[in-house]
């Protein structure tokens, strides 16, 4: 299986690191991914600007690159700019979860989105700040889960929490929070 690694934390993420340490067992594992933090930019593309898109050592012994750009600019440019042929997109492993809401507003989720536009399947990992250890000790589970109940004959993509303390694996719908969206004016500022 040839799988595409990226997410929305950076090339420098933790999480980044561990989803393709672990994503080699399953197969050819190239990484594409954010140069800068795109936390929250959802879908985003640029159309107007020229982006950077350089060689990156992760020290895994697999080809890595940075873009300078967002996660649905990163399976874009995997696909059009370096011509890989990928079967799947691994985004993640996000510091953070990625529930109700949170997945318009997302670039882990849309990484996920962007590669389902060119028909390919796609799983984003998500977890509480700073639980990769506890994703990857759960990470073969997970695959398995996947392949024993045939999961891509229903969708395209899947998002996958992980709890602190997990417990097995349930699938469900996607569920819906609410934000308390504010704006304060802090000297000036609006956060």
């Amino acid at each position: 299986m040839k799988i595409l690694v990226t997410n929305d934390d950076s090339i420098y993420s933790k999480g980044i690191y561990k989803l393709a340490e672990a994503a080699k067992s399953l197969g050819d594992v190239t990484v594409v991914a954010p140069k800068e933090e795109q936390s929250a930019k959802s879908h985003a593309i640029d159309i107007k600007n020229g982006l950077n898109l350089e060689k990156f050592d992760l020290g895994l012994g697999l080809d890595a690159y940075t873009l300078s750009s967002t996660p649905a600019d990163c399976i874009r440019a995997a696909y059009f700019a370096l011509k890989l042929d990928f079967d799947i997109v691994f985004s993640g492993i996000n510091n953070g979860l990625n529930l109700g809401e949170d997945i318009f507003y997302s670039g882990t989720i849309a990484a996920i989105s962007e590669g389902a536009t060119l028909g390919k399947r796609g799983i984003a990992f998500s977890t509480y700040e700073n639980n990769f250890d506890v994703v990857i000790k759960h990470f073969d589970e997970i695959m398995a889960y996947f392949k024993d109940n045939n999961l891509f004959e229903y969708n395209l993509i899947y998002n996958v929490n992980v709890p602190k303390d997990p417990r097995g694996i349930k699938t469900t719908k996607q569920g819906s929070t609410h934000f308390d969206t504010r704006f304060d004016n802090i000297v000036g500022m609006y956060f």
